[in-house]
């Protein structure tokens, strides 16, 4: 376990701008970065960051919470292990605290898989350089194939010896277990035989890495001229490895790709290798598989833009054909280039170098649909049915393109290209946008028929019982509650005059001046998150005089802590280093708040006071003599409080008749 102390050490040093601007493309908005959401599809960007209250909000899907919450979620780690990913960014020694028996054994299979990965690499890049054969075979091959040493380094590149069971001897000896080697794949067991043998022997080494960098998995690359060897070899998917969730080469590019806003997309890992060596260092590639919707999203975390390289002969012409539905499925801008038959990224750049590589790639770039479109014209000739076919089938290609403005624009080129009116075009795309929809509706209410009458009214009760919650608060609420979690314990001043005429000053903590106006006033917030809020506030305030708005940001309640983010984040802030300049000086929230507290508090109670004589006015209808004597002497006491607001507010209250 880790200490406590070691613990906050760690979260002080941590910021939270530089941590998720590892996974996130991030730009700064005045006092908060801004960035498209990690967990969801978007294309405008509502993922907001606060440096300065160390916290991140989504205001498209609601997700919330500190840097320790953002690797729990994005990177699936548990508490412990994204303590140990920050301290070891932040170079923190850990101190952990003596494990008892118990403790070890609960040492999760996940982290077991993680640590034999890692040893795997450092196994096999040491091979590459210090074993005889390693040097002879596959740092030989890697020369030859134009990787310098210092690419090769960069990306861990290793050799597994062609022996039955080298790496697998050595692991079990370092103390890893049959079970581990197995499920990562590394080491292949025999059934029949009870044997076990490395799954990469006789082969070079291709890491596979997460975001974050650690090692999930391996490509290993046959060397031999074996007909019934595979020539790449894949780790199996495991706890750690999903090679459809993947993208090669992605923890080497993604800081590249962010800074130019454009992703390279190519078929293979020495692709990818050579494109960075070249100086194209925002490129990546698919993990052994065609391209799938979650590598799109894990390549739309950093850029809308991609271009996607891939070989001039008919197979990677299809490849590229195949791969446009999915890309502009996901709201993607993309484009093409297409290499010379018999050529792909790395021969190119071994033949021509990396100038010629680069100045290829800026010339030769071409439109996705509007290439897929002379393409199929070429084949179609003049044969009426299958030009049909083919304005069917561009119709479908432009139907999946998200943007409006992008839609229209394709349409009003390729009816120009096809030789039909854009009439024709824009309907046929409407006709097929239309039975897409109906598709997914009807597939939506399959898919709910399907389920139990039980289970679909359970289901609907639980949606009723997560949005009635998430409702709007009255502005005044939310604001108050804004003011508590964001300048709580700020220490406001307010000066009155004594009984002997002097003038005397008290000091108060903002959170004190809220709670104790609002319990004298014996009144509540309408909103059920805004009255928890103030609640515990009110606790925090009896018990330490202080709030702790880590309490709000580490709720496991999701409604609570998600709300709590979303008003503390300020979205929206002036830029006083511009407005400096100009020699305009804005003032700080902090300078009035004073002023701020005490109109909102009295609006508040306002409001509240008017609800509150409207509802015994109400009750005065049926009620007997006695009780609305009584309910009239409510009315007048509120009816005096609620003028006594208005005047500090600065206006008339005209009571009801």
């Amino acid at each position: 376990m880790i200490d406590q102390e070691t613990i906050q050490r760690i979260l002080d040093a941590a910021r939270i701008e530089e941590v998720i601007g590892e996974f996130v493309s991030l730009k700064k908005r005045g006092a908060n970065h801004i960035g498209c959401c990690p967990f969801h599809n978007e294309k405008t960007p509502s993922f907001y960051v606060s440096p300065s209250k160390g916290i991140f909000k989504c205001f498209g899907c609601g997700e919330a919470g500190d840097v320790v919450k953002f690797l729990m979620k994005h990177e699936h780690y548990t508490y412990p292990e994204a303590l140990r990913w920050l301290a070891d960014k932040y170079h923190i020694e850990i101190k952990e605290e003596e494990q008892t028996e118990e403790e070890k054994q609960r040492q999760t299979e996940r982290d077991g898989l993680f640590h034999v990965s890692e040893f795997a690499q450092k196994y096999f890049a040491d091979l590459l350089y210090n074993d005889e054969m390693g040097r002879a075979v596959g740092l030989s091959y890697f020369h030859e194939r134009g990787l310098s040493d210092e690419v090769i380094k960069r990306f861990g590149l290793g050799y597994c010896l062609d022996e039955w069971s080298n790496f697998t001897d050595h692991a079990l000896k370092a103390g890893y277990s049959d079970s581990v080697l197995e499920k990562t794949g590394l080491t292949v067991y025999k059934e029949d035989t009870g044997k076990k043998y490395d799954r990469f022997r006789g082969r070079v080494m291709f890491p596979i890495y997460s975001i974050s960098g650690r090692v999930l998995g391996f490509s290993g690359r046959v060397l031999s001229k074996e007909k019934q060897a595979a020539k790449y070899v894949n780790s199996p998917d495991s706890d750690i490895y999903n090679k459809s969730r993947i993208l090669y080469g992605l923890y080497q590019a993604r800081a590249a790709i962010a800074k130019a806003d454009k992703c390279y997309l190519v078929e293979g890992n020495v692709d990818v290798i050579s494109m960075h060596q070249s100086g194209v260092e925002n490129t990546v590639a698919s993990c052994g598989t065609s391209l799938t919707t979650e590598q799109i999203k894990l390549i739309k975390r950093y850029t809308s833009n991609v271009t996607v390289l891939y070989d001039g002969d008919k197979a990677g012409v299809k490849a590229a054909l195949r791969a446009i539905d999915l890309l502009f499925a996901e709201g993607m801008h993309v484009r093409l280039v297409l290499f010379p038959d018999d050529e792909d990224p790395d021969s190119y750049a071994q033949k021509y170098g990396s100038t010629k590589l680069q100045e290829f790639l800026a010339t030769h770039e071409d439109n996705f649909i509007m290439y897929k479109t002379r393409v199929l014209l070429d084949e179609v000739k003049d044969d009426p049915i299958r030009k049909a076919e083919l304005v069917s089938e561009t119709a479908r290609s432009i139907a999946l393109v998200t943007d409006m403005l992008e839609r229209s624009e394709y349409i009003r080129q390729c009816s120009h290209m096809l030789k039909v009116s854009e009439e024709v075009l824009a309907t046929a795309v409407a006709r097929t946008m239309g039975a897409a929809r109906q598709k997914a509706a009807e597939s939506d209410a399959q898919h709910t028929d399907a389920r139990q009458p039980e289970v679909v009214e359970a289901t609907k009760q639980q949606v009723a019982e997560t949005v009635r919650p998430l409702t709007a608060p009255p502005e005044v609420e939310r604001h108050l509650v804004q003011l508590l979690l964001n300048y709580g314990n700020e220490t406001l001043s307010q000066t009155f005059t004594a009984e002997d005429g002097s003038q005397q000053e008290t000091n108060y903590t903002l959170a004190q001046i809220v709670v104790s106006e609002i319990r004298g006033e014996q009144l509540a917030f309408s909103h059920p998150l805004c009255q928890r809020v103030l609640e515990q506030c009110g606790l925090m305030v009896d018990m330490t005089g202080k709030i702790d708005t880590q309490y709000f940001i580490d709720s496991n309640d999701d409604a609570l802590r998600t709300f709590c983010a979303t008003v503390m984040m300020d979205t929206y802030s002036l830029c006083e280093e511009s407005w400096r300049k100009k020699g305009i000086y804005p003032p700080k929230i902090e300078d009035a708040l004073l002023q701020d507290v005490s109109d909102s508090l009295n609006t508040f109670k306002s409001i509240r006071i008017a609800q509150m004589i409207e509802e015994r006015r109400e009750r005065l209808i049926g009620a007997s003599e006695e009780e609305q004597m009584e309910l009239l002497v409510e009315i007048k006491h509120y009816s005096d409080i609620a003028h006594q607001i208005g005047r500090a507010l600065g206006f008339v209250i005209t009571p009801k008749h």
